[in-house]
């Protein structure tokens, strides 16, 4: 290949950078990566619960499945938010129905 055809990287076509944020959860500090649309999505749905961030990201890494990263975890309780109508996966989880 000559490269001439290539995609654009990611960052070539504007694509926003994840946001880092470090947390203490369960008595020890990690990090987090999302796009900043999450983490704004999280902040409300914080709010409209009547906690803070820090407290939502904790209840949801408390009782996401174990082979689920953080950073899904979060995506997909922001999803769930948004868009409560997605069918529910046999493990409890969603999924979508695409084609």
């Amino acid at each position: 290949m000559n490269g001439h055809n290539a995609l654009p990287l990611p960052a070539q076509r504007g694509a926003r950078p994840l946001r880092k944020r470090s947390l203490n959860l369960s008595g020890h500090r990690t990090s987090v990566a999302l796009e900043p649309e999450f983490w704004g999505a999280l902040e409300l749905i914080a709010h409209t619960r009547g906690l803070t961030l820090v407290a939502l990201v904790g209840r949801i890494d408390a009782t996401r499945p174990p082979d689920r990263p953080l950073a899904s975890a979060l995506r997909v309780e922001a999803l769930r938010e948004w868009m409560p109508a997605m069918p529910r996966m046999p493990d409890g989880g969603r999924e979508d129905q695409l084609g």
